[in-house]
């Protein structure tokens, strides 16, 4: 089969997965599992030939990040239970102080992000941004972006949020790296995006606490005495320091070295949630009065969210699986050699283009992570770069956040606002997180 007919495949492929995800609101895990049938039968493989690329595509995705995801989304949700949330950002804007309350928002966004679903923790907080605004009379939005910021930042881009796992499955990257170049990307867009940005669209939207959400901004009252800020920072930082420390050890010792073979494993992302985990449930469970039955409630209920990340994860797998049998992969990679584009930049273009397009960023982070993983071992890519291709797709399914996106009308209605006024608040910080993260990871691999 030609090339050119390849490429058509390819770009039918993503439109008909598009119009499932976008028109007929098929779920995205069938949406893709079809998707990836379809191409490959049209480019010519075997009935066969397509049952096993899908389970090779399913299991070889699956096996890698379900405990990463699953143990995570536990460690998260005894976080959120306990009131660890709360205590976090009730301590740094204690010591931040009222001058710099924005800057300590964006860190304390930043922070619980990594183990708390962008949404739940924002619903978790936005009560101590209603205060801050009463008492201050200052718009809403002076506090709200900072807070968005930390968090979008984080759930898209340092692990073990589902996201760049998923994405780092995918490419094969090492989560180390993902981490390092998270935090090197995450962190300049973050302030950029949440003070920097906040404290200029706060002078040109002011927006009150919506009349109906008036008994939010009352002070919250806790049935238990919340959690130390020292302890709840040391569990959420924890796994992060293992798996850095692991990339790092890996790196400098040699193999068979008794020290690197421990820390090898310790620092295994896997094993590090699980230590943080079993930690969590200890002295944020059990230590605090939860029965054994409450605890594993928690555990339970938390597996919900976190199963459809990973069979979707799965399904892209799967796709970029079904890319790889048919030789469009290599096809794409030779296009891009003769357009003399960088992948970097392919990687974030297409999948910006996807995540305007459909709205979510989970799909968008998917199917760009599913085209370009075919053109990795093609062109030769791997260590610190794949970490860096993970960061550029999450920038890429960062930007613009619309209308199609639940993020957008989520801010909306706790926020209050028009969608003119989300439009130039919400969606724009996410576009200056997008364009900031891809930019850093541009500059950082001109040196790698």
């Amino acid at each position: 089969m030609s090339a050119g007919l390849l490429i058509l495949i390819a770009v039918f492929g993503v439109a008909l997965l598009l119009f499932l995800v976008m028109r007929t609101k098929l779920q995205a895990f069938i949406a893709l599992i079809l998707v990836s049938y379809i191409v490959g039968l049209i480019a010519g493989m075997s009935p066969n030939d397509v049952l096993t690329a899908v389970q090779d595509g399913m299991g070889g995705t699956v096996g890698e990040i379900a405990v990463i995801i699953g143990i995570g989304a536990m460690f998260g949700e005894i976080l959120k239970v306990s009131g660890g949330a709360e205590r976090l950002a009730l301590t740094l804007i204690d010591k931040f102080g009222e001058k710099r309350v924005n800057w300590a928002l964006v860190l304390t966004g930043f922070i619980i992000s990594i183990p708390v679903f962008l949404d739940v923790a924002f619903v978790i907080l936005v009560p101590i941004l209603y205060s801050l605004a009463q008492k201050t009379k200052k718009s809403l939005l002076y506090y709200g972006i900072p807070l968005l910021a930390g968090l979008a930042v984080t759930h898209s881009f340092v692990p073990p949020t589902p996201g760049p796992i998923a994405v780092a499955s995918l490419l094969g990257a090492n989560i180390g790296w993902v981490i390092l170049f998270g935090l090197m990307a995450g962190i300049p867009a973050a302030i950029i995006a949440g003070p920097v940005f906040g404290t200029y669209i706060s002078k040109k939207i002011h927006v009150g606490v919506p009349a109906n959400m008036i008994a939010e901004a009352r002070e919250k009252k806790y049935d238990r005495e919340l959690p130390s800020f020292g302890m709840i920072a040391t569990l959420i930082l924890l796994p992060l320091f293992l798996i850095l420390l692991n990339t790092f050890v890996s790196a400098s010792l040699p193999e068979g070295n008794t020290t690197r073979t421990v820390l090898s494993f310790i620092g295994n992302p896997g094993v590090a949630l699980t230590i943080t985990a079993l930690l969590t449930f200890y002295f944020l469970g059990t230590r605090r009065g939860y029965s054994k039955e409450e605890i594993q409630e928690i555990a339970t209920k938390s597996l919900e969210p976190a199963g459809i990340i990973i069979l979707i994860t799965g399904a892209g797998g799967v796709f970029g699986q079904i890319l790889v049998e048919t030789g469009i992969g290599d096809v794409l990679a030779q296009s891009m050699s003769d357009l003399k584009m960088p992948l970097i930049v392919f990687a974030f273009l297409i999948t910006a283009v996807v995540r305007i397009a459909q709205g979510s960023a989970t799909v968008a982070m998917i199917t760009g992570a599913s085209l370009v993983t075919p053109m990795i071992e093609t062109m030769g890519i791997s260590g610190p770069m794949l970490g860096l291709l993970v960061i550029t797709i999450a920038s890429g399914a960062t930007i613009a956040s619309h209308v199609n996106d639940s993020g957008f009308w989520m801010v909306n209605r706790f926020f209050g606002l028009s969608e003119k006024d989300t439009l130039k608040s919400w969606t724009v910080m996410e576009t200056i997180i997008a364009l900031v993260g891809f930019s850093i990871t541009l500059i950082i691999s001109m040196f790698i």
